[in-house]
């Protein structure tokens, strides 16, 4: 069992035992290849969170109606990638096999390596949908094949060709755009084709992992991230897009790549946080509805 964490994201402090989603926070940015600062979203997140209410008008719900865990973020070793996605991977599996949803803040975006190897294996045949700036399939990046830039690559070897699906990507290598073509689901620069795929999870029961990597949004509304790409999305698209997700069989989710000492106003953290909300409130009711 695990123990509640001293200081929680607003709203998520009921007892292990009680709880349908769990948090974690995996402060890990040591593969990270322009600005560092990721390590230090999750804690930003749940500091910041007290800026917010547990109230959502978007969706007339309130955090305090629903039972959420907040087990504080791992102690993880920045030195050595496997021993990171290790741990991650083990917190991730006393989640999933205590018939919990975890979700996960990063950190930079290798974090989800560690989140997807726990996830298949109780859900072998499940889904990743991906928001992200960066297509994030380098083979290699300077070498390092464990490498933010990499994460989506080292999924597609664990998961195999059509079961990525990849919104936003507006950067990356030539290579990466090819790869793709045979072996993802990509859509380019925004979010078409996103309704068109939930039909298809949904009338196949497909267990869906989310994963987002918050530079998907325009750095005008989201200057807080390592790598920065022009040309992203809104605050309310990507608020749409992840209500219209959580209406799948989502069964693990995380959000990363948030770096808040690169936006001093704070904005980047405060957006970071009502996505966070939005997304677990989300989730509660359609567990709920099921």
């Amino acid at each position: 069992m695990l123990e509640r964490n001293i200081e929680t994201f607003i709203g998520c402090d009921a007892d292990y035992e009680e709880s349908k989603i769990v948090l974690f926070g995996a402060p890990f940015d040591s593969t990270t290849s322009y600005r560092p600062g990721a390590r230090f979203g999750s804690s930003a997140i749940r500091h910041e969170s007290f800026g917010l209410e547990t109230y959502s008008p978007y969706q007339d719900v309130d955090l305090m109606d629903y039972k959420v865990f907040d087990s504080g973020d791992l102690e993880l070793c920045f030195g050595d990638s496997r021993v990171a996605l290790d741990d991650i991977e083990a917190r991730a599996d006393i989640i999933h096999n205590d018939g919990k949803l975890p979700i996960m803040v990063g950190g930079e975006h290798l974090v989800t390596l560690g989140a997807v190897k726990a996830a298949l294996k109780k859900y072998p045949d499940m889904h990743v949908i991906h928001f992200d700036a960066h297509a994030d399939l380098r083979q290699d990046y300077l070498g390092a094949t464990l490498s933010h830039a990499c994460v989506m690559r080292r999924c597609h070897d664990l998961m195999g060709d059509g079961r990525i699906h990849q919104f936003c990507i507006r950067s990356g290598e030539r290579d990466e755009f090819r790869f793709a073509k045979e072996h993802t689901d990509m859509h380019r620069f925004d979010l078409n084709g996103l309704d068109e795929l939930l039909e298809e999870l949904k009338s196949k029961k497909c267990p869906v992992y989310l994963t987002i990597d918050l530079d998907c949004l325009d750095p005008s509304e989201f200057p807080g991230t390592g790598t920065p790409e022009a040309g992203g999305i809104s605050f309310k698209e990507l608020l749409g897009a992840v209500l219209k997700v959580s209406r799948a069989n989502v069964i693990a989710a995380d959000i990363n790549e948030l770096a808040p000492m690169l936006d001093m106003s704070g904005a980047s953290t405060a957006l970071a946080c009502k996505i966070l909300r939005e997304l677990m409130l989300a989730l509660l009711q359609n567990m709920e509805e099921r």
